[in-house]
């Protein structure tokens, strides 16, 4: 696929071949809030993150904000997510998002649905003129999200990637430091080396949970084959490769998107990506260390035995392998690092002057004195994912892109699938060059048909023709 047009086959595998095309209406009919209005939004997928995010926002609320309905296929966690996080508030809920769209007058969504069911949410919700705040990893595959891409695009659509630390100014005063050469041309950036997803071995049909309607297994299923219910699924779903990239702790896609994505801000990489890929070692399952915070500060790569970040993800095994990737510029990117060393939603960036070590609201350097400048703006002091929340409102009023709008988002994806896909295709020693214009490999035909590049979508849940 390229990035600005789609063939018919393309087209056909992504978005069916279906007739009836919802929510056609031009773009323009819709205005965007004026700088005194409230922005009208809807929480679609109401499981943890999307509570966490409400939990957040209590905290540190934003005026021009309102939340006016939820959505979830499974009505339960609708009335779960009002009772836990609603109080006050007089929120509509739904199970279906369509029926919302016709009923509600909405200016924006939050899509916090499983990761398999986002493109096709998102699309809709673009299509329906609604601005989107995807959560990530934002697609199961790239050319899913490359898909997404060109829909936001065609649609006008504000969008951002729910990769928070776009929007903390600690990170991107960092992050601008690499860029701009603090340490000289960046030789090397060391990442985490996550594990990834597993695939279902199968396990006891267990009886459908009682409250849901008629069909919401098989809406919640969505574009992945239909299994028999089974609670380990629906509630660990982020485990399994059917459903996500990632693994135990989030992995490759759920960890790793920030991580990743923080290296593309730092090396102003945004709208690329690699040129080459390499699978180091065999695929293995391995320990991944015990996922604590980084080094003290201006002691890069140094042990640290603090407190685990996120109280989450000690001694984490599962399947992983080394993979190398590198930038045209030449800077080579190496995913070796365990979760007991070094950053853990970041890199360590070496050049030839010093390292720069950024994680989450978290930076050091060595000579340390680089990240003491008196400009440093210091930890955030407010939760986290408000400050991201804050720049897509914004945006919405501005209509200017977002701090991770949704090509960022595209690129960070890849990164995680990059390395996902070299560990599927196996060849350990082997050169994948990837062309990060076309989204394609140029010796590999293989590693084009992996299951990270595209999948065949469930028939009723395609994604809508980009009409």
């Amino acid at each position: 696929m390229t990035r600005n047009r789609y063939t018919r086959r393309d087209a056909l595998k992504l978005g069916g071949a279906a007739v009836a095309v919802p929510y056609l209406i031009p773009s323009h009919v819709w205005g965007a809030p004026g700088p005194n209005e409230i922005v009208n939004v809807a929480v679609i997928g109401l499981g943890g993150r999307a509570r966490g995010i409400m939990n957040e926002l209590k905290k540190s609320p934003i005026p021009q904000m309102r939340v006016v309905a939820v959505c979830d296929c499974f009505k339960p966690l609708c009335d779960a997510f009002v009772k836990a996080v609603g109080e006050g508030q007089s929120w509509k809920t739904y199970e279906d998002f369509r029926e919302m769209y016709d009923k509600e007058k909405l200016d924006g969504v939050m899509i916090e649905t499983t990761t398999h069911a986002r493109a096709w949410v998102a699309v809709h919700a673009m299509q329906a003129g609604k601005d989107v705040y995807i959560e990530k990893p934002m697609a199961l595959t790239i050319s899913e999200g490359r898909y997404m891409v060109e829909a936001a695009r065609k649609y006008g659509r504000v969008t951002q990637v729910g990769t928070q630390q776009r929007s903390m100014p600690i990170n991107n005063w960092a992050s601008d430091l690499v860029k701009n050469g603090a340490i000289g041309k960046i030789k090397t950036v060391l990442a985490p080396n996550f594990v990834g997803p597993q695939k279902w071995q199968g396990g006891p049909t267990e009886p459908l949970p009682e409250g849901g309607k008629e069909g919401w297994w098989d809406t919640w299923t969505n574009q992945a084959e239909f299994r028999p219910y089974n609670r380990q699924l629906q509630r660990g779903w982020a485990r399994w490769w059917a459903y996500d990239g990632g693994g135990l702790c989030f992995g490759v896609t759920g960890w790793g998107t920030h991580s990743y994505d923080q290296i593309n801000r730092a090396l102003g990489t945004d709208d690329t990506g690699p040129v080459e890929v390499c699978l180091v070692e065999p695929v293995a399952v391995r320990g991944t260390g015990k996922y604590i915070q980084g080094p003290t500060v201006g002691e890069v790569g140094a042990e640290d035995t603090g407190k685990a970040y996120h109280h989450m993800a000690r001694h984490v095994v599962g399947e992983r392998a080394r993979v190398t990737m590198k930038f045209a510029g030449g800077t080579e990117l190496r995913f070796d690092l365990n979760g007991d060393r070094g950053p853990g939603l970041g890199a360590i960036f070496v050049g030839e002057k010093g390292k720069i070590e950024i994680n989450r609201n978290k930076i050091a350097s060595n000579p340390k004195g680089l990240v003491e400048s008196p400009d440093n703006p210091g930890p955030i002091t407010r939760p986290e994912t408000t400050y991201h929340v804050q720049n897509w409102i914004e945006c919405i009023k501005s209509r200017e892109k977002c701090n991770a709008d949704i090509e960022i988002g595209q690129r960070a994806t890849t990164l995680c699938y990059l390395v996902n896909l070299a560990r599927e295709v196996g060849r350990v020693g082997l050169t994948l060059q990837w062309d990060p214009e076309e989204e394609q490999f140029t010796n590999c035909p293989e590693a084009n048909r992996s299951t990270y590049q595209v999948r065949p979508r469930r028939k009723g849940f395609e994604l809508p023709p980009l009409a």
